[in-house]
């Protein structure tokens, strides 16, 4: 027995645990869960906990339905918001065939992939997350929580209460965060997590959107990832913070560099530009994504980059002197109702790629993109991200970067199922419609 078990197997006792959740995702990013008793988890970390696979959105065909849900025991956090007689913990679970051999339908085992392959290179790929949401006091129709702006404080009570006891129980789960504020719509809170390596990253953001949901309920109040909830407000991103390190040594930074970057850092982002079109239906995946990024927000529309311009990209963000290892890239597309596994995947794929191809950096846009004529962009080469998710996925399909990434299994389920969502879209009539034209028409 190694001496994670043996943690998990003492800390159980000692802290009277009843339940033990197993978790995992599936291709779309849902959290899935099944429960064990205290006396099963030896055995389920030794031999794994065997379920049905095709009930599973994406994981398997009926025929081949047996799938085995292996505990990580390095990811066991007792969970704060089940505690006293019904003191339960849980751990993330790796899927794998009968046989042992991983499932390629798993997404942490895309990100574990793609991880690997950097490792090969040399490199540990770190995140820092940025994740915005909103507080609702309803949801349907969804009404805000309070009617406050960017970084205000006196008057939000409410918020204020939330983010403390929500950070509170994040950190409780081992997860640590940097900063925590209100943003720029009414309701809407940004908590920001300190970076760790991409795999323990994406089980922190999945764990995050459950503890903010529990302390949500718990105060009789809403809360939603989804990205663009109003028409009239801000949409909500998860601007992600990316890094590679050689050891100990930031390869993102060079200090003979004007911009403090590294021909490392620089290919990096030359491979995320070119790739981002290719790329933004798995970092923006919903219907819903698309009503985020158009003008008038600081959300991307144009794979450009920039260091003070907020509505590019990339953006490379100014850090202290001689912090070297704070030296990093931002990309903004994505937002928080993403599946963290997948988005990671193809974001370090496409920064790879630009590494092992030498991609060249396009010159830093000093004035907003969308300023811009149409030409003028198209002499600067500055292409223009999906603008809807249709758009996003006949990209998606052309792409063999994210075929390679994603693996064929997933590639092919997640087309699949966003084909059938934009299709679905269509078909609907929307209240605007309604109000616009039944009157006229």
């Amino acid at each position: 027995m190694d001496r994670q078990t043996e943690f998990v197997l003492r800390s159980m006792e000692e802290r009277g645990i009843r339940f033990v959740r197993l978790w995992f995702t599936d291709v779309l990013g849902t959290l899935k869960s099944v429960a064990i008793a205290p006396a099963e988890v030896e055995g389920a970390i030794a031999e794994g906990v065997g379920f049905d696979g095709s009930a599973i959105e994406g994981f398997s065909r009926i025929y081949e339905s047996d799938l085995v849900a292996h505990p990580d025991p390095s990811t066991y956090q007792v969970l704060p918001w089940r505690q006293g007689g019904r003191s339960t913990a849980r751990m993330f679970c790796d899927i794998k065939l009968p046989d042992g051999s991983p499932s390629f339908a798993d997404p942490r085992f895309v990100l574990k992939r793609a991880m690997q392959k950097a490792s090969d290179m040399g490199f540990t790929f770190y995140i820092h997350p940025e994740i915005e949401f909103f507080l609702l006091r309803h949801l349907q129709p969804p009404e805000p929580l309070d009617d406050g702006g960017y970084f205000d404080h006196t008057t939000l009570g409410d918020g204020t209460d939330f983010r403390r006891d929500a950070i509170t129980m994040l950190e409780q789960m081992g997860i640590s965060v940097e900063f925590s504020h209100h943003e720029a719509a009414p309701g809407q809170h940004e908590i920001d997590l300190r970076y760790a390596d991409a795999l323990t990253m994406a089980d922190n953001v999945t764990t995050f959107r459950v503890v903010v949901r529990e302390v949500a309920v718990s105060q009789g109040i809403h809360a939603t990832f989804m990205p663009k909830p109003f028409s009239d407000f801000a949409g909500s991103g998860m601007h992600t913070h990316m890094s590679l390190f050689e050891g100990d040594t930031n390869a993102f930074y060079d200090a003979s560099d004007p911009y403090n970057l590294s021909r490392t850092a620089k290919h990096f982002v030359a491979g995320l530009l070119r790739h981002a079109p290719e790329i933004t239906a798995v970092t923006n995946q919903w219907v819903n994504s698309y009503k985020r990024l158009v003008s008038g927000s600081e959300a991307p529309q144009f794979a450009c980059w920039g260091r003070a311009d907020r509505s590019a990209l990339v953006r490379i963000p100014q850090f202290t002197p001689g912090k070297t290892s704070s030296a990093r890239v931002e990309y903004r597309a994505v937002d928080p109702a993403v599946n963290p596994y997948l988005a990671y995947a193809v974001m370090l794929n496409a920064g790879l790629k630009g590494i092992e191809e030498e991609y060249p950096l396009p010159p830093e846009l000093e004035q907003e993109a969308w300023r811009l004529s149409g030409r003028e962009r198209k002499a600067l080469g500055i292409r223009e991200l999906p603008h809807n998710l249709d758009e996003a996925i006949h990209l998606m399909e052309e792409s063999e970067l994210v075929a390679d990434t994603l693996g064929e299994h997933v590639y092919g389920y997640f087309l699949r199922n966003k084909l059938d969502e934009f299709a679905a879209y269509r078909r609907q009539v929307t209240p605007w419609e309604l109000e616009r034209h039944i009157r006229v028409m």
